[in-house]
């Protein structure tokens, strides 16, 4: 089962990602850790992220898409991928349909969840002193949300269309969304 899990930067994609991969013995495809791995490897592309990040910004999609196609490709993960916050884009999202027919895989669950930008606030400041995120502070992440809807906009219209698109309330607590998403997945 190939799951993609959408919303804003913190409305709890990684939090439920860990939930299914553990469930569904699947793969968690985080493009925000793929980022920070390049970042940790202080690598040019990673130099390229953390101006970005620290601008608000987010990757170009050529990077992005670069870094999931090895992903996507590899046999052991095949049909077990749990999409943790890509594609943001609707470039992204075109390119992860290409690369999924290529390697004859689908979507079998699209999940947004929905969360306003008061409850983001909250929680990404907290999440700022738990886990010492840089991309974290207050500025960053109103620049991050309000990019975030305007760019994953066309991506919600396009994956909204799809009978497997389940949106969910994301100020929920969590093990009410995950309750939501096992009714969704009924494995």
């Amino acid at each position: 089962m190939n799951i993609i899990l959408f919303g804003p930067p913190g409305a709890g994609k990684g939090t439920q990602s860990k939930y299914l991969i553990k469930k569904l013995n699947a793969f968690q495809i985080s493009t925000g850790d793929l980022l920070r791995e390049e970042i940790n490897k202080n690598s040019d592309i990673g130099k390229a992220i953390i101006n970005d990040m620290n601008d608000g910004k987010f990757v170009t999609d050529d990077i992005v898409n670069k870094l999931i196609e090895n992903l996507v490709f590899d046999p052991q993960k095949k049909n077990k991928l749990i999409f943790d916050g890509y594609p943001r884009s609707l470039k992204q999202a075109k390119n992860l349909e290409v690369l999924l027919k290529n390697s004859n895989q689908n979507i079998d669950l699209i999940l947004y969840l929905n969360v306003n930008k008061e409850i983001i606030l909250k929680r990404l400041e907290k999440r700022k002193i738990i886990e010492n995120r840089s991309d974290d502070d207050a500025d960053t992440i109103i620049r991050r949300y309000d990019i975030y809807m305007e760019t994953t906009q066309p991506v919600l219209n396009f994956y909204s269309k799809n009978p497997n698109f389940r949106e969910i309330d994301g100020s929920l607590e969590i093990d009410e969304i995950t309750r939501k998403i096992d009714t969704f997945i009924n494995v």
